[in-house]
């Protein structure tokens, strides 16, 4: 049996390839050898960002808190310690948002905060 170098799968396979590599640089979009390595080190760039950009939030919110609460006169670390003892369940990316979106809410919060520490609202 003859071995099939232009079969249709083949051709799908290339074409599917250098479809995903549109737009890149070079020969990496137009020359399949060179396309498939780009594709696969963008594949997995994308897969480890992905993953990444949870972490990024997490820290922009963390950021965020920080910068409103110390306008308060209360440091991030406290404000989540008094926030876990006053039982408010509230998590970072809902905190960030009363921050920047409803200082008045942010406040009351802060002041539940205060309470549970102990420290004159």
């Amino acid at each position: 049996m003859s071995r099939a170098v232009d079969g249709s799968k083949r051709k799908d396979h290339r074409k599917k390839i250098l479809k995903l590599a549109k737009g890149y640089w070079g020969r990496r979009h137009s020359n399949y050898k060179t396309a498939k390595d780009a594709v696969a080190k963008g594949l997995s760039y994308a897969y480890r960002d992905r993953k990444d950009r949870k972490g990024d939030f997490r820290r922009l919110w963390i950021i965020r808190i920080n910068a409103a609460c110390r306008a308060e006169g209360l440091p991030y670390s406290r404000l989540i310690a008094g926030l876990a003892k006053a039982g408010v369940t509230l998590d970072r990316k809902a905190l960030a948002f009363l921050a920047a979106e409803d200082p008045g809410a942010f406040k009351t919060v802060i002041a539940k905060a205060k309470a549970a520490l102990g420290i004159g609202a």
